[in-house]
């Protein structure tokens, strides 16, 4: 074999290896996520890992940096004293809210967070009939004098459902009135523009529904 045709597959070699170490670096950093409970990622030794954690999101937790979401989990089944703090920038689904179960995948990072970059929320469905509630024309033709007072009300989503963070989940409708809910927890999410609710909390004084409980689906209708 004459120098030349040794340069050319030397040369050629090197880019196969150099080649193949790019591939291999890819493919590490894409590895799948260790699954830890919040108690096992509080222990420490995790820094820089990509991990997956489990947890009910903390009350009054949640708080909105820009366009970033950070809020604290604990552990499904504990006693409310372990909590991890996770932040993540990508689009809160409409389930996500105080007391829901997410499943969040991310880098650990020091001092000790979780750096979320996929999150998928579990909320149990809720269905409860209407019987007994107030329509949302019926709640504001008394609404002086329901301001405050625990009662439960039904209605149409009318348009988008909001995340958490909006200044109001979704509005109701019925017998042309409308209504706009605030909620903080977790949503089914079946519940979408037209889904037939029924909601449990009181009118506050700037007019909104606050819900006390999670939104339930009115199952004896339809729309």
């Amino acid at each position: 074999m004459n120098k030349k045709a040794q340069r050319r597959l030397v040369v050629t070699g090197g880019i196969v290896a150099i080649a193949m170490l790019v591939v291999a670096a890819i493919a590490g950093s894409g590895g799948a996520a260790s699954s830890l409970s919040v108690g096992d990622l509080l222990a420490g030794g995790y820094t820089g890992k990509k991990v997956q954690v489990t947890g009910s999101v903390v009350a009054d937790s949640i708080q909105s940096e820009g366009a970033s979401v950070q809020f604290a989990i604990t552990p499904e089944e504990g006693d409310g004293s372990q909590e991890l703090l996770v932040t993540y920038d990508g689009a809160l689904p409409a389930t996500f809210g105080t007391g829901v179960v997410a499943i969040c995948t991310g880098t650990v990072e020091d001092p000790l967070m979780l750096n979320c970059t996929e999150m998928v929320t579990k909320c149990p469905s809720k269905y409860e009939s209407a019987e007994g509630s107030l329509t949302v024309k019926g709640l504001l033709d008394q609404a002086e004098s329901m301001v405050g007072k625990e009662t439960k009300v039904c209605g149409y989503i009318d348009g988008e459902v909001n995340d958490a963070q909006a200044s109001y989940r979704f509005a109701i409708e019925s017998q042309g009135a409308l209504l706009n809910v605030v909620y903080e927890g977790g949503l089914d999410e079946a519940m979408t523009d037209g889904t037939a609710v029924v909601l449990s909390g009181h009118l506050d004084e700037d007019g909104n529904f606050v819900a006390t409980e999670q939104p339930s689906i009115d199952s004896s209708i339809s729309k």
